[in-house]
C-alpha cells in the first residue's frame, strides 16, 4: 500500500483561507471548494489559530529571505547558462556558413 502524500500549505495560504471564511455572506463550504481544501482542514486551521493566535502556522523553518536568496542564485545560474548557449549558437551559426 502506497503512503499517502500530504499537501503542505504555506502560512500565508492558511491565513488567507481563514480570512475569506470569516467574511460576511461566505460559507466555509464555498471557500473550501474554491481553494481545493476540505472543510475539516479549514476547521483545524481555525482551531489552531484560535489557540495560538499569530504564532499559529510557524512554517517549516525556511524564511522568505532565505528562499528568495536561493531563487535568485538559481535564476542567475540559469541566465548564465542561457547566455552561454545563445553565444554558442551564434558561433556555430557563423561557422556553418
Amino acid at each position: 500500500m502506497a503512503k499517502k502524500k500530504y499537501r503542505r500549505y504555506s502560512p500565508e495560504f492558511k491565513r488567507h483561507a481563514l480570512k475569506r471564511a470569516s467574511e460576511d455572506g461566505v460559507t466555509d463550504k464555498g471557500v473550501c471548494e474554491d481553494l481545493g481544501i476540505s472543510e475539516r482542514q479549514l476547521r483545524r486551521w481555525r482551531d489552531q489559530y484560535r489557540l495560538l493566535g499569530d504564532e499559529a502556522f510557524p512554517g517549516q523553518g525556511k524564511s522568505r529571505d532565505e528562499e528568495m536568496a536561493e531563487l535568485k542564485r538559481k535564476l542567475a545560474k540559469a541566465e548564465q547558462e542561457r547566455d552561454f548557449l545563445r553565444d554558442a549558437a551564434v558561433f556555430f551559426a557563423k561557422e556553418s556558413k
